[in-house]
């Protein structure tokens, strides 16, 4: 699983091209590539966490004009192997 935090500023691009984005995500959360999305509640930016590999989110990030916009600034990509929740085989990587 990967973890993309973005940062937002007030621009009038950003908000204009949000809508498209949003139908894009909803999109990748049907196909299973995207375990859930928001933004902050200060609207400052916002967190998505994806169901696939470094590969994946590269071309997610590549398909999506979203995160070239003005206004929007991807911070980071982390892996992240959670332990409790999604996805279920997270707990066969714990130890007994």
């Amino acid at each position: 699983m990967y973890v993309l935090e973005l940062a937002f500023t007030a621009t009038p691009e950003r908000l204009a091209a949000r809508p498209a984005h949003r139908t894009f995500l909803n999109r990748l959360h049907e196909e299973g590539r995207l375990v859930a999305a928001g933004p902050w509640a200060d609207d400052t930016g916002a967190q998505l966490v994806f169901a696939t590999d470094r590969e994946g989110v590269d071309a997610i990030l590549a398909t999506d004009p979203y995160y070239r916009t003005p206004g929007v600034q991807v911070v980071s990509v982390r892996e992240w192997n959670p332990v409790v929740g999604p996805p279920a085989h997270a707990a066969d990587r714990l130890s007994p």
